[in-house]
């Protein structure tokens, strides 16, 4: 038996909880981990929440990340005792997730822990550090480099964006921030932003080219907000997108493409081949401050997610929140 968060759904309603479950119950898999530590994420708050269509079938664990132990495994890579961190393929949304003191899965999702990090580490950093890491690297491969000028990230106070200024300003960028909170000011300074921008100055309509500012840019919110970050971007810019907190929609023209050379990078991390993502951990091995991870992470127990999703989607939570599942295997 273990205690997991468990989506059920009775025709159009849509309830989430925290349920004890038989061990039998856990989906397919080859490696079966005690999960330490999980994470909350914009997703998975969608998911809780009933808010959008994220869960492909009931009922569901969600949790798209996880960091535990290997408890058994048939796969030649894990053995008893090995710690683990998965992050994205489907879990919590088509396969049962980490949101839960046990979890079952395909061995080939999972990457080895990374030194220096603990299992709680690597929660704070989670999908949404890692998909931060990502972003840093897509503008790396279009030659953004320090020199070039200064690097946006658009909803800066959130998870993806906190750790992408944090690594951004470690690397040597000029890093702005826009978010919404402009109370947060002070926190994303901290983090390593040269200026916050207030998100309002990005939501209306602007001309097809704007003023060329930014060299670089991670943006999260997609919609208006990305329209403006492409048309204000220096010849060959490149701009990072992975998120759609604003909208799917992107209101912008060909203008900032085809006249002055702008790329716009895709990002995805949820089916990210391995490689890319054993490359990423290692970066944020070596280029994530592990002092920050503190100030920009907020621990809570698994009782406490429903109420923190609902919180977190009325933008009410900044930075990570990490999910203290078996808190002392880590």
């Amino acid at each position: 038996m273990f205690q997991a968060i468990l989506i059920e759904k009775d025709g159009t309603d849509v309830r989430a909880g925290l349920s004890t479950i038989d061990d039998d119950r856990l989906p397919a898999g080859d490696v079966t981990v005690r999960v330490a530590h999980s994470t909350l994420n914009y997703k998975d708050a969608l998911a809780i929440t009933g808010k959008a269509p994220v869960v492909r079938s009931y009922p569901m664990v969600p949790g798209i990340d996880f960091a535990g132990v290997v408890e058994h495994s048939a796969h030649p890579d894990y053995k008893a005792g090995d710690k683990v961190v998965l992050n994205g393929w489907g879990v919590g949304e088509q396969h049962w997730g980490g949101l839960a003191e046990k979890a079952r899965v395909n061995g080939d999702w999972l990457v080895p822990l990374q030194s220096p990090f603990t299992l709680r580490q690597a929660m704070a950093i989670g999908t949404a550090g890692y998909t931060a890491m990502l972003c840093v690297m897509a503008l790396e491969r279009h030659d953004v480099t320090p020199d070039k000028g200064e690097v946006l990230v658009t909803g800066a106070a959130g998870g993806v964006g906190s750790v992408a200024v944090a690594l951004l300003s470690k690397l040597g960028y000029e890093v702005v921030a826009v978010t919404g909170r402009p109370e947060e000011a002070g926190y994303l300074k901290v983090l390593g932003a040269t200026e916050v921008l207030d998100r309002k100055q990005f939501q209306d309509p602007g001309k097809p080219l704007a003023k060329e500012r930014w060299a670089g840019a991670v943006d999260v919110v997609g919609g208006q907000v990305l329209a403006n970050v492409c048309a204000a971007m220096k010849y060959r810019g490149t701009v990072a997108a992975c998120g759609l907190a604003g909208g799917m929609s992107l209101p912008t023209t060909v203008a900032p493409f085809i006249l002055r050379g702008v790329t716009l990078a895709g990002v995805d991390s949820v089916m990210c081949p391995r490689d890319l993502r054993i490359e990423a951990w290692h970066r944020l091995a070596d280029d994530l401050d592990p002092a920050k991870l503190d100030g920009l992470t907020r621990e809570i127990a698994l009782s406490d997610v429903m109420a923190t999703a609902a919180s977190l989607l009325d933008g009410q939570v900044r930075g990570r929140v990490t999910v203290a599942v078996s808190p002392t295997l880590a």
